[in-house]
């Protein structure tokens, strides 16, 4: 596509944008008496309009059912989360067998390795990458602890080399091939939330497994924004959260994926809940867990209604829009910021994202190399909403769902003032 840094350019784009429509489905925090200019989708969604009636409708089905909501509600209580993992196929291509909506992503993440990180004095080792969201990061500390390892010795780490800001996909495999007699459990983030990198999950699973080793994603940054075939790919489980590019709402529920060579097998070691039991059986309050074949197997409790509710009122809004028009509209526009940037002089940045559209999603980081708190504090003033994270960048991310060309343009514009006012 040809660019122009032009706000004619970013309007005639949004004239021919089929999602365009979707933006008034969505509520913008008001800063200086209009709609902010919100690029912080890759941190916390914004709220759908129609959350605030699907949530009144459980509140009504509440009071006029109680108990009965169960199976008498709208959306009878009983299978709420499937309202929400159904939607979820198509975004993380898997069967919804092979998916389940519960809990929050540490949560998950923990549940999933007391499953999938089986530490023997042989095979004790879990490789992630360097960087990774502090939950993560003390996540496996944790586990490897817990089961009587050091950390020091059990964690590997890959990073970017030095005077480099991505972490090389052949590093990565070179210390799998490595570590193969050794390793256990192969952990990265789908998505590095600092430099905005996606990673080859295909590759990294299919070199864990050729080690031995399970592979197991945080998609926190991939679901609802890139598309990925966890299925296909062959990956063991994966979690996420959805108050990002799920627009679900503060703290919403968190999700997980296992795949169905694992989650069928009903001898695979999991903790054992009241909703993970078989449902045939369920209300016989028999004594032994006999887990679901599928991946609500894994599930502890109850669904939880209010806090999967605004989830499962955004998916509408993704089943609508599709998620190949999503994927192509969020790359033209993330590479229309790209280019916008690129324009910029008198401020000294560096985009440490990938510049290959197919190795990054909405997201663009921003490396200052000084006063990047005082710009971003000056941004805010303006009426951008992005993010900040130390030690040095600020986090841009044009959602195709609800962000427009012209957002992105206004936000170059600011940002153009700002250099020219340093």
């Amino acid at each position: 596509m040809e660019y122009v840094a032009t706000l004619a350019f970013a309007r005639e784009r949004d004239q021919q944008d089929p999602l365009h429509k979707f933006r008034d489905q969505f509520y913008f925090p008001q800063r200086n008496g209009k709609d902010a200019i919100y690029l912080c989708g890759n941190s916390l969604g914004l709220q759908p309009k129609n959350v605030k009636v699907a949530i009144e409708q459980e509140l009504a089905d509440w009071q006029q059912c109680a108990v009965e909501g169960y199976w008498k509600a709208k959306n009878p209580w009983l299978y709420y989360q499937q309202y929400c993992s159904k939607p979820l196929m198509g975004l993380l291509g898997a069967s919804q067998q092979e998916l389940t909506v519960m809990n929050t992503l540490t949560v998950n993440l923990h549940l999933m390795m007391l499953s999938f990180y089986r530490p023997n004095k042989q095979r004790f080792k879990v490789l992630m990458e360097a960087g990774a969201f502090p939950s993560d990061q003390y996540a496996v500390e944790t586990q490897v602890k817990f089961f009587g390892f050091d950390p020091e010795s059990a964690v590997i780490e890959v990073s970017p080399r030095p005077g480099e800001s991505l972490i090389r996909l052949e590093d990565i495999l070179e210390i799998i091939n490595r570590e193969s007699d050794s390793l256990a459990l192969v952990l990265f983030g789908g998505i590095n939330y600092y430099t905005g990198q996606f990673f080859d999950i295909p590759a990294i699973t299919a070199a864990a497994h050729e080690a031995g080793a399970y592979a197991g994603f945080d998609l926190a940054h991939v679901a609802g924004n890139i598309p990925v075939e966890l299925h296909n790919w062959d990956v063991d489980f994966a979690v996420w959260c959805s108050y990002k590019y799920l627009n679900g709402g503060p703290g919403a529920v968190g999700g997980a994926f296992v795949h169905e060579k694992h989650a069928s097998n009903r001898d695979f070691l999991r903790l054992g809940g009241w909703w993970g039991n078989e449902e045939s059986a369920r209300f016989k309050m028999e004594k032994g867990f006999v887990p679901k074949k599928e991946a609500e197997g894994w599930q502890q409790s109850t669904a939880q209604v209010f806090n999967m509710v605004s989830l499962k009122a955004s998916l509408e809004l993704f089943e609508a829009a599709g998620i190949g028009a999503l994927l192509s509209k969020s790359i033209g526009m993330t590479g229309y910021l790209a280019f916008l940037l690129q324009q910029l002089k008198g401020i000294n940045f560096q985009i440490i994202t990938p510049e290959n559209c197919n190795e990054r999603g909405a997201q663009l980081s921003l490396l200052f190399m000084n006063s990047g708190k005082e710009i971003h504090q000056r941004m805010t003033d303006a009426g951008i909403i992005v993010d900040w994270r130390e030690p040095g960048v600020i986090r841009v991310s044009p959602a195709p769902l609800y962000n427009s060309y012209q957002d992105v343009f206004h936000f170059y514009e600011i940002i153009a003032n700002i250099a020219s006012n340093a």
